[in-house]
């Protein structure tokens, strides 16, 4: 399959669900997770229930955020994350499902309401107990002063980044937000995922069995091509921008 097939298909469709995983972000320079040197491969991960149990490792937790040791944000869009806002503005995009956690889809111009953050988002804090939002820069600013681990200004709840750690159940209501999305979409679009992390893997699946076209732009094979109607490794950037330029 070629970038004009991707093309035909975008071109022809009306509602398309883009999914999207760390291989739309590798271009921005964020690293992904389980590769060789990914994150997880320099430091290994903090379980949600060490972080609520634990102070010791909610300050190794902090120390991480606040460093950016995990890379995950301060980062730019690509050409990837401006295609999709394209796609948008042509009236042809819905929504994007993303895995990611960088922020760079609202970034690229996509209203937050368009984005449906599976595993959170690293840009910001919330309160375990009363759900407040909280800036990491407030919270960054004052854990240097006092040096006192960041608590809720509201309730003096927990307050931990907005990212689903392992261990941490997803919101269900956004897992929903994202079957209905699928369920509705008539094509179903995958840039940069390995489609290998359960329930979000399900997703395409569950799209392709509704009667959406499937499409996979994926530099590596994934476990689901055989079920997709176009199977394209390549890069994503380029091949997307491509595909945008050409509507």
């Amino acid at each position: 399959m070629t970038r004009t097939d991707l093309a035909r298909m975008i071109g022809e469709a009306r509602r398309i669900v883009a999914f999207t995983g760390a291989g739309i972000s590798t271009e921005s320079g964020i690293p992904d997770f389980r590769s060789p040197g990914g994150v997880w491969s320099k430091m290994s991960p903090i379980l949600f229930q060490d972080f609520v149990a634990d102070r010791a490792k909610r300050r190794e937790a902090w120390g991480r955020a606040f460093s950016g040791r995990a890379g995950w944000v301060g980062a730019s869009p690509n050409e990837g994350h401006y295609a999709l806002t394209r796609l948008l503005e042509a009236g042809k995009l819905s929504s994007v499902i993303t895995q990611n956690v960088d922020n760079l889809h609202q970034d690229s111009g996509i209203p937050a309401s368009r984005v449906i953050e599976l595993h959170g988002n690293a840009s910001y804090a919330t309160c375990l107990d009363c759900g407040m939002r909280h800036e990491l820069a407030d919270l960054k600013a004052r854990f240097v002063e006092t040096d006192e681990l960041p608590v809720c200004q509201a309730c003096g709840g927990i307050v931990k980044t907005a990212t689903i750690s392992f261990g941490q159940q997803l919101k269900p209501e956004v897992l929903r937000k994202a079957e209905l999305e699928a369920l509705n979409s008539d094509l179903f679009l995958v840039l940069g995922s390995s489609l290998v992390v359960y329930p979000a893997a399900a997703l395409p699946q569950i799209a392709k069995r509704n009667g959406a076209a499937l499409a996979i732009l994926n530099r590596e094979p994934t476990d689901i091509d055989s079920m997709a109607d176009l199977v394209l490794n390549d890069e994503i950037g380029p091949a997307m921008s491509e595909v945008a330029a050409s509507l």
